[in-house]
């Protein structure tokens, strides 16, 4: 029965008024046990509590308002927020409850020598009768079963009666009792005594089929999280992931540093930088697109090896694989090169997989129809980017260093591909990479021999084939970047050029181009070591190792737009 045509056909003595009421006229929505959801006002609920009402077949409970919910704990002589007092019988985390139990314990046994207390959550309530109660509890990710029978509880009638009725699903509760298990192998806490009320959820808890939406689990992140538990365990592998750099580059003798947020100006990568105002300086500054220029400053001051774990900033779009707030790790050491990054890069995958996964091979979902295994066993794959273009596109790429725009807007025209103005060859040559090697990185790939122009911040590097390229690689994993690397440029005159004709591409319309940054470059006349320079999207890699596809997975809190309010309608 559909919920535009049921009707609620209520007795009086249920304490509402209405006996007959259409769906469409109620005001506060209310979740059915089946497949039927209902409004009922809040004004025609006279009950003292949450009643069980029958709409034909289906068991509908009406819930009260958060203020008549507290009025009728404290009249039952609940306390709803009372002070937290540690239990006199110890307490145990359920996880623990769990180890010790879970495969010692007979079907139908009780462990009667020893009693604990539970502080958790209750997730769901089920009555078998008016005296044997079933909560499922839940604690810091980890579930048991607590049975509230009244033949085994050692408080009063009226005290077990109280708890039964007014202890609801998302109450926070206390509990006493023994640990055992079910006939049917349920483990479970009996509960003897101690049942007490810690904090009250005074809204109704959706069931995980009822937060499906997205707009309505990322815009109420802390509902999402109780409902669909999957969320919290992204972020314990994300925190993980974080761990487990931290510890690798710590035992490498790296130094952990933090550089600054906002500065005078943006540069490290090319990115459109957020701009706020600071009152006390009455100036403008721009928050951090990457820490780049900072940590080799860091290794000019003689840090030989230093890294950031940190936020960057950049005023992008929002997609699968973008936020405009997130989070990377770059470091820098001085005398390495692109070999020794190749090496880390794969060193560090390899055993992160295995730690956050147990395994070196990690399943992901690249589409509704494809799953793949993505293996991150040494060696990775390889990819000369302009030797893998020319065969794509079938002719030899122009000399990028003369500004062939024209050429390159021609290529891309007899090959179907769009680039958006400005048009400058970085991100023409951008597009192209994008378009016809990036969708074949799917098992770990480095794509290497990046265009100089490309690079602004790269050494130049000449091939056996006489060449010159940027000293630098990037790592797709299933389509994504997740690892940008370099040698270093250590010139400041060649450092100062480079600037100078990104502020030209920049002064042409390309907001990503980075500025020209005098201080930095007066800073590499002190002498920058020969230094290899590393970042890792770290979003991006909890996506692939927690199998999510969207960026959003992985973020306490992703960026969302703000709602627009819905319209007025104004009656003549």
């Amino acid at each position: 029965m559909s919920s535009s045509s049921a009707l609620l056909r209520v007795p009086k003595q249920w304490g509402i008024r209405n006996t007959l009421c259409k769906p469409s006229q109620f005001t506060s929505s209310r979740q059915v046990s089946t497949s039927v959801s209902i409004r009922i006002p809040a004004s025609q609920v006279l009950a003292k509590r949450p009643v069980q009402v029958r709409l034909f077949s289906t068991t509908v409970e009406v819930h009260l308002k958060p203020a008549a919910r507290l009025e009728e704990l404290r009249r039952v002589g609940l306390t709803p927020y009372p002070r937290y007092q540690p239990p006199p019988i110890p307490l145990a985390p359920i996880r623990d409850l769990v180890a010790q139990y879970q495969d010692t314990t007979e079907n139908g046994t009780k462990d009667l020598t020893k009693k604990f207390s539970i502080n958790a959550r209750i997730y769901s309530k089920r009555e078998s009768s008016s005296k044997l109660i079933w909560f499922d509890l839940i604690q810091d990710g980890h579930a048991i079963q607590a049975v509230f029978n009244r033949k085994s509880y050692s408080g009063s009638n009226e005290e077990f009666e109280i708890a039964a009725k007014n202890f609801n699903r998302g109450d926070f509760v206390q509990l006493s009792g023994h640990v055992g298990k079910t006939k049917t192998g349920q483990l479970s806490v009996f509960i003897t005594d101690g049942f007490e009320l810690l904090a009250p959820c005074l809204h109704h808890i959706p069931t995980r089929s009822g937060l499906k939406d997205p707009e309505k689990r990322f815009r109420n992140r802390h509902l999402d999280f109780l409902v669909n538990r999957e969320g919290l365990e992204n972020l314990r592998k994300r925190s993980q992931v974080i761990k487990f750099i931290r510890h690798y580059l710590d035992s490498r003798q790296f130094l952990e540093v933090e550089t600054p947020i906002l500065s005078t100006q943006a540069g490290g990568a090319n990115a459109k930088p957020f701009v706020t105002h600071a009152n006390a300086l009455d100036m403008e500054m721009h928050m951090r697109v990457a820490p780049e220029l900072f940590l080799k400053q860091l290794v000019i001051g003689g840090a030989d090896r230093v890294y950031e774990l940190g936020k960057q900033f950049r005023n992008e779009g929002i997609d699968a694989d973008h936020n405009p707030e997130f989070t990377t790790c770059e470091f820098y050491q001085a005398y390495a090169n692109l070999d020794s990054l190749f090496e880390m890069t794969e060193d560090m995958l390899q055993e992160m997989a295995k730690s956050v996964t147990g395994s070196s091979t990690v399943p992901y979902k690249i589409s509704n129809e494809e799953t793949v295994n993505l293996s991150f066993k040494k060696p990775f794959r390889k990819i000369n980017i302009m030797e893998t273009l020319e065969e794509k596109l079938e002719t030899p790429l122009p000399d990028l260093d003369n500004e062939p725009i024209a050429e390159l807007l021609r290529l891309c025209k007899d090959n179907k591909v769009f680039v958006s103005a400005p048009h400058t060859v970085p991100r023409i040559m951008d597009k192209l990479i994008s378009t016809f090697i990036e969708p074949e990185c799917t098992q770990p790939t480095f794509l290497w021999g990046h265009p100089l122009i490309m690079s602004p911040l790269a050494k130049d590097i000449k091939l056996d084939s006489g060449r010159t390229v940027a000293g630098r690689f990037e790592l797709f994993v299933a389509g994504k970047e997740i690892v940008n690397a370099y040698e270093e440029l250590n010139d400041p005159v060649q450092q100062k050029e480079r600037f100078t004709k990104q502020q030209t591409d920049k002064e042409n319309g390309d907001e990503e181009a980075q500025p020209m940054d005098q201080a930095f470059c007066t800073a590499l006349e002190y002498g920058l070591p020969p230094t290899a320079g590393w970042g890792m999207g770290v979003d991006r890699v909890c996506q692939i190792l927690t199998g999510s596809s969207h960026i959003r997975d992985v973020l306490a809190f992703p960026t969302m737009r703000t709602q627009k309010p819905s319209p007025t309608i104004v009656k003549e």
